[in-house]
């Protein structure tokens, strides 16, 4: 294709979303021999025909390792910025355990990290055994660490800390188990993110001595990082964005506005190259950008680029395309790009596309604090919520936090064997189903929360009863999933009324049970008479034949 055609398809993708043809023009004019072969090009346009591929639907349920170096201090997530703000917890807690950010910086919390107990198969089979049917590792996060063997950033694990190529052993793993492989990638974000290494103290005997956060490669010498350059990992040889002492301001300045300062060309193209490399060398199926969009949009079509060429890769080596990119707080085009990712909430409705819910059990990353105060999810509460999603056309990804030394603590794998223990026998109910007519029925619906930015619904609603059921079908076959034990012996479905639109009921049963169960369908609904004895804990599932039409 000639470069003035190319230009002409990219800079109309830019200006879908607001950024002018001669800014998009700059932006993309030393990368367009990186356009990948094939019928995606870089631009919204192209990517809108995209179709989330029939595995990923099928799959419903995967399991994310969110692990990398801010696992080490087990103190919670976005330690790597928060353990420079100073007066903070992570800040306190940093000062205690290591010392001064300005002589013990996040730099040196990598160099500590060595994930000595780190069995990533032992952890995939596990997860698989659980009802995963997809597993997805962190390939960087904020801090901007490579979690892989990466020619274009220094700062990665086989150079440094564990010096273990860990993205190398999750795919291995997840290859062995069968499993589709997929990568979340944050790091577009560090060049704003890190802003709070600049700082220094206000108060005390160090008010005004610089963190660690401008450190020059020549400051290096006689150090364990000798030879390394801090800026390859902070990337902060720019000035701070507007507002940046207000903490809270990263959150406003997520999608690279609001005052930020923009990211360099160098800056972006890295990212891309990293990111490339990344797709090429270990082959992942799913990228999960913990972005607004795509990375560093609007300011970038670096996004845009990754995108087609993940999409075109998947479909030359398959000969159909498998792969999946995840994207928050998408709009209407956006969506049909790639799919929307919900954080910790959920859709409140059937989406008429496919969608996923991330979540996790704990924090993103490992804080000894939830362990100490028993404070992680419980299975039920997973088993509802995957319940609650997939009924809407979503999946469900949900991270279990490990700790810095790789691996997972016996609360944590308690409640992986109560998943485990409720997909054995419910599962039937949520691989290779699709929405039924409506979603479900109880009083939680009312009290739904609606999303807040890019999710941060979950758990805000009144408690899932037995009143709350959610539906799948698949073929002709109705699931009705009971999420609470009633204490008369008796469900009601009123949405199988017969009054209603659903069709006759021919047979029910209970999943785990075996046995038809009695029912009545009656006008104020369907009434049925359960067993003595729950076949299981945390939720319920008839399988019903008839509700379902030609």
């Amino acid at each position: 294709m000639q470069r003035r055609k190319v230009l002409k398809l990219i800079t109309t993708g830019l200006s879908a979303v607001g950024v002018s043809r001669v800014r998009g023009a700059n932006i993309i004019g030393n990368a367009l021999l990186d356009a990948p072969v094939g019928p995606f090009k870089p631009t919204w346009t192209s990517l809108a025909n995209y179709q989330v591929p029939e595995w990923f639907r099928n799959a419903k349920f995967g399991m994310w390792a969110h692990w990398g170096p801010q696992c080490q201090p087990e103190y919670g997530d976005w330690y790597a910025r928060g353990m420079y703000q100073e007066g903070s917890d992570q800040y306190k807690y940093h000062c205690k355990k290591y010392g001064h950010p300005s002589k013990f910086g996040f730099k040196d919390v990598i160099h500590e990290w060595k994930a000595e107990n780190w069995n990533p198969e032992e952890l995939v089979s596990l997860y698989k055994n659980a009802g995963a049917k997809y597993f997805m590792a962190l390939a960087n996060h904020h801090d901007n660490f490579d979690l892989y063997n990466s020619k274009y950033q220094p700062w990665n694990s086989t150079k440094m800390g564990p010096k273990k190529d860990l993205i190398g052993g999750w795919a291995k793993a997840a290859k062995n188990n069968d499993l589709p492989f997929g990568v979340s990638v944050h790091a577009a974000h560090a060049w704003s993110w890190f802003e709070t290494a600049q700082r220094s103290d206000k108060n005390g005997p160090l008010a005004g001595v610089p963190y660690d956060g401008k450190l020059t490669k020549a400051e290096g010498a006689g150090k364990w990082w000798n030879g390394y350059d801090p800026q390859d990992l902070y990337a902060q040889n720019h000035p701070l964005s507007e507002n940046s002492l207000d903490n809270g301001m990263i959150h406003r300045q997520w999608a690279w506005g609001n005052g930020v300062t923009p990211p360099s060309k160098a800056y972006c193209e890295k990212f891309y190259n990293r990111t490339i490399e990344l797709i090429d060398r270990y082959n992942p199926e799913l990228i999960y950008f913990d972005d607004t969009v795509l990375p560093l949009w609007p300011v970038s079509d670096a996004g845009l680029r990754i995108a087609s060429h993940l999409y075109n890769k998947s479909i030359k080596e398959h000969g159909h395309l498998r792969a999946v990119i995840y994207g928050k707080i998408l709009d209407e085009q956006q969506r049909k790009c790639m799919v929307w990712d919900i954080e910790r909430g959920q859709s409140n409705e059937i989406e008429p596309l496919p969608w996923q819910t991330d979540t996790c059990i704990g924090g993103w990353h490992y804080d000894r604090r939830i362990y100490d105060n028993n404070e992680y999810k419980s299975a039920k509460t997973v088993v509802h919520t995957l319940l609650d999603v997939v009924s809407k056309n979503g999946n469900l990804l949900l991270n279990i936090p490990v700790r810095g030394d790789g691996t997972i603590d016996e609360k944590e794998r308690a409640v992986v064997e109560g998943i485990t223990a409720w997909m054995k026998i419910n599962s039937e109910a949520i691989y290779d189903t699709r929405p039924w007519q409506t979603f479900g029925e109880g009083p939680a619906i009312e009290s739904a929360a609606p999303l807040s930015a890019q999710g941060f619904n979950e758990g805000k609603g009144k408690p899932f009863t037995s009143e709350d059921i959610r539906f799948t079908q698949k073929g002709k076959t109705l699931y009705a999933a009971m999420l609470g034990w009633p204490t008369n012996g008796m469900a009601t479905i009123k949405k199988l009324a017969a009054s209603a639109s659903a069709g006759k009921i021919a047979s029910v049963t209970l999943l785990g049970h075996h046995q038809q169960l009695t029912f009545q369908q009656g006008n104020e609904g369907l009434q049925i008479t359960l067993p003595q004895e729950a076949p299981c804990q945390n939720a319920f599932v008839f399988k019903i034949q008839g509700a379902v039409k030609s």
